[in-house]
């Protein structure tokens, strides 16, 4: 194993596992306040947890992707992991979008 692949790996997964609890906490636990103030400032109360449903799974979804990025990198020994995070990557920015549009009017309200 190629020694930057394993930096790599420390590091994407550090990043990723870090996004995923940064999104479960936003979904599960509708934690808004982890979210800039301005992404949420139209957002009705009612709507909150809806809100934070879409953007918790979207930031779990990119930390997955992240993740995986490093996995695939290191197992395969190849650079083709980073598909994964740019599949990560453009579902994060589909859904976050939909979500921002939808409660909070656009992305800076």
């Amino acid at each position: 194993m190629k020694p930057y692949l394993l930096i790599q790996l420390i590091i994407l997964s550090a990043v990723g596992l870090l996004l995923v609890i940064f999104g479960l906490l936003i979904w599960v636990k509708k934690k808004v306040s982890l979210v800039h103030e301005y992404h949420y400032r139209n957002v009705r109360s009612v709507d909150i947890p809806a809100y934070c449903r879409l953007l918790g799974r979207s930031l779990v979804i990119l930390g997955v992707g992240t993740i995986l990025t490093g996995v695939i990198n290191v197992v395969f020994d190849t650079v083709l992991g980073w598909l994964a995070f740019i599949v990560g990557l453009i579902v994060f920015f589909v859904v976050a979008n939909h979500a921002q549009k939808k409660y909070n009017g656009s992305w800076f309200g």
